[in-house]
């Protein structure tokens, strides 16, 4: 055969996407939802007070001034967390000619702070870990969420359980007789298969009319005790689902995280991200949470 074809031709330019795909998850739900302050230590303490129970005794006419104990605030704290990642690009990797981004530098750069920005959420919301500030070997450790939430309730009497509207509303009714006001519902992406059955539930009807678009989730939860947003969170604790009030969170944050380049020790540049940051919960009883689920 004497015709040419693609087949036998030598140097063939490749065709390579001027993009990469990256589809890991990177949204952190529980940080969208709060905002930050600015602490100036690495222990930080604050105050949370509560009024006594109500009363309908009233007073006698002519009665004395009966004094009542003067209660005081109770002291919370919690502990800033290390956080951060480094990585080192030879000089080399940044001359070259690369398909899908500019610089490997800059690119590296930008996946390096998605990544710190997830064990953020996950050292929040995603472990049940306990403030830890033992020495210089140890590295230190935020309260986790869960820590700082002090209304629970139970999922079941097995050690998991999935979970009920039953122990929503139960939870829900807790958090309105202490006075709080939460509007989210964070739960792992699982249970919101479970939230969109609610709907099914005997006695409950839908109205699609003449809609050929089948709706199978819920996106706000309308109880007697508050109207609640669904936030699926994917690093959220899989064993406990979080009603809470955002404006009552704060992510505290000692140093902001930055990039710092590291002293040169050959043909390649270091770089270091690092922050230091905690989280607080401004009143233990106002939200809540269930906890022992499947």
């Amino acid at each position: 055969m004497t015709t040419l074809t693609t087949y036998a031709i030598v140097g063939k330019k490749e065709d390579v996407s001027s993009s990469i795909a990256n589809i890991s998850p990177s949204a952190t739900p529980f940080q969208t939802m709060i905002k930050s302050e600015k602490v100036s230590a690495r222990n930080f303490d604050w105050l949370e007070d509560d009024l006594r129970a109500s009363s309908a005794a009233g007073l006698v006419e002519g009665a004395d001034a009966s004094m009542t104990a003067v209660s005081q605030p109770t002291t919370r704290s919690n502990v800033t967390q290390i956080i951060g990642e480094s990585f080192q690009v030879s000089a080399t990797s940044d001359a070259v000619a690369t398909h899908g981004r500019a610089k490997s530098t800059a690119y590296n750069l930008a996946k390096v702070l998605k990544q710190v920005k997830k064990d953020v959420e996950k050292s929040m919301c995603g472990v049940s870990q306990a403030a830890v500030n033992t020495n210089a070997g140890t590295a230190r450790k935020m309260a986790s969420i869960d820590q700082q939430i002090s209304t629970t309730v139970d999922a079941g009497a097995n050690s998991t359980d999935p979970l009920t509207e039953s122990k929503l509303l139960e939870l829900a009714q807790t958090c309105y007789t202490n006075g709080s006001d939460p509007s989210v519902l964070m739960i792992k992406p699982a249970d919101s298969l479970i939230i969109g059955g609610f709907a099914s539930a005997t006695g409950r009807e839908r109205d699609i009319g003449s809609s050929q678009t089948l709706v199978n989730t819920i996106s706000v939860l309308v109880t007697a005790f508050g109207s609640f947003k669904v936030v699926l969170n994917r690093e959220n604790l899989s064993t406990n689902a979080y009603l809470i009030d955002p404006s009552m969170f704060k992510q505290c944050v000692l140093r902001p995280f930055s990039r710092t380049l590291l002293a040169k020790t050959g043909d390649s540049d270091s770089h270091m991200v690092v922050g230091e940051l905690s989280v607080k919960h401004s009143s233990f009883a106002d939200s809540g949470m269930i906890t022992g689920l499947s």
